[in-house]
């Protein structure tokens, strides 16, 4: 694995001003993130972890501190430089899968490319999104609206999107948080065989089994790191699937 810093943040702070009240979301944050990593980033709710995960994710600017992505300081950007950092740099996986109602899962997954500089024709943007959602298992589902799709396949239409534009980075928030188990090992699954292709990803999830996923949990508590430790015995969520129990199979 390259041992090149994809994320680097030193003393990094995000202070939020509620009238005369100033709130401390993130606090002196000092966290590396190399290349082809997958990093899970836990804390109980107001621990920080959305803060930072917005932080990271160029959606949010740091108060104080530094910010350096794939080299280049990003903490002082304009909006419009930030989002093309997002649009070049990274890709975007929601709890709520966040898609367009009334557009195909295929129309869905070339949105990014619509705003990429590039100005791909319209050949070339079916091409590379019909290979987003081959790489999740979703090809022939293409012209299917979310309504016609299970919470699972949406979230695969989600994570095609996100690898549309082909990002180093995948940014994940509670991507499991509403599906049940068999799913949440699904998306799990393909999660760690794009991380085994050297994608580095980081997920934020307040689910411990979870995160036993990742190589790397991170735990916050009151705007700060208080834990960083490699994942003990890591899950494979490919084995798990095969050896995945339902209720109605427990209850035969």
């Amino acid at each position: 694995m390259s041992r090149t810093p994809i994320i680097l943040l030193e003393a990094l702070e995000k202070t939020y001003q509620t009238g005369e009240v100033a709130v401390h979301a993130v606090r002196d944050v000092h966290l590396r993130i190399d290349a082809g990593e997958f990093v899970a980033v836990m804390g109980a709710s107001g621990s920080g972890k959305s803060t930072l995960m917005n932080l990271i994710g160029c959606l949010d600017r740091p108060t104080a501190g530094r910010y350096v992505l794939n080299g280049a300081d990003v903490s002082h950007l304009s909006r419009g430089e930030l989002s093309r950092v997002r649009n070049r740099q990274m890709g975007f996986v929601f709890q709520s899968f966040n898609l367009l109602a009334r557009t195909s899962a295929l129309e869905n997954v070339e949105l990014p490319l619509l705003y990429a500089p590039e100005g791909f024709r319209r050949r070339e943007l079916r091409r590379r999104s019909m290979e987003a959602l081959s790489r999740v298992g979703l090809a022939e589902r293409a012209h299917h609206h979310p309504s016609q799709l299970s919470g699972g396949q949406q979230q695969r239409v989600a994570i095609a999107r996100a690898l549309v534009n082909e990002p180093g980075l995948l940014l994940a928030d509670e991507p499991t948080g509403n599906l049940d188990t068999r799913t949440s090992l699904e998306i799990m699954a393909i999660f760690q065989e794009l991380n085994e292709r050297g994608m580095t990803i980081v997920m934020v999830t307040h689910e411990p089994d979870i995160a036993r996923f990742c190589r790397r949990a991170i735990t916050m508590r009151d705007g700060r790191i208080v834990n960083d430790q490699p994942v003990p015995h890591r899950l494979d969520a490919a084995a798990e699937l095969l050896n995945w129990r339902g209720p109605e199979e427990v209850a035969g």
